[in-house]
């Protein structure tokens, strides 16, 4: 049974033997506030809500190194890849997805920043059910471990939801969840430096 985490938990990403976790999946969902609106001609009309999102690597001093987005699908290391853009929040379950294969990961690279934007520039008053899971992806199945669920809604147009850290041979996983403001993941990379 996954781990509901609350803003700022964190979780080491160990199996119950007490090995690291090797590759790992976070999912990132959400739907529209309002699902329908009045059209023009009286009918409903879907509210889409485009939200994209990246992960942004950096190293021990904070300097982001890379990022992975719909733009740049994996990394120059080859260990983090986004499996594609959804452009309207549509349907059950994680809407965009981003695999990390961490025994992979560049030495030089100390923290991976999960970030969600809205390259419409559409606000948080209009998104629902936002959350992000991670799962274990070297384990048949797929197993959730942990799953932090988003209540922030407001006029931000970004969310900084969560980060994976090296600890000492590990890694953690931590929910974040701050308010950010930006279309691009170019433009997340300060507000995700400061949760470092």
């Amino acid at each position: 049974m996954a781990l509901s985490l609350q803003k700022g938990q964190s979780l080491s990403l160990t199996k119950s033997d007490g090995a690291s976790l090797t590759k790992v999946r976070l999912g990132l969902g959400w739907d529209a506030a309002a699902p329908a609106k009045r059209g023009l001609f009286g009918g409903l009309k879907t509210v889409e809500v485009d939200l994209d999102a990246s992960a942004i690597l950096f190293d021990a001093a904070g300097q982001a190194l890379d990022a992975v987005f719909f733009n740049q699908l994996t990394s120059q290391d080859g260990s983090t890849r986004h499996t594609g853009d959804n452009l309207t929040g549509d349907g059950e379950g994680d809407d965009e997805t981003i695999l990390v294969d961490l025994s992979a990961v560049s030495p030089s690279v100390a923290h991976i920043v999960f970030v969600i934007s809205s390259y419409s520039g559409q606000t948080f008053d209009k998104v629902a059910n936002a959350f992000t899971r991670l799962l274990d992806d070297s384990a048949p199945g797929s197993p959730e471990v942990a799953r932090f669920q988003l209540t922030d809604s407001g006029s931000h147009t970004a969310m900084i939801m969560a980060k994976v850290s090296r600890q000492g041979s590990g890694w953690t996983f931590q929910a974040i969840g701050e308010r950010a403001a930006g279309r691009t993941v170019k433009d997340l990379i300060a507000p995700a430096a400061r949760v470092l």
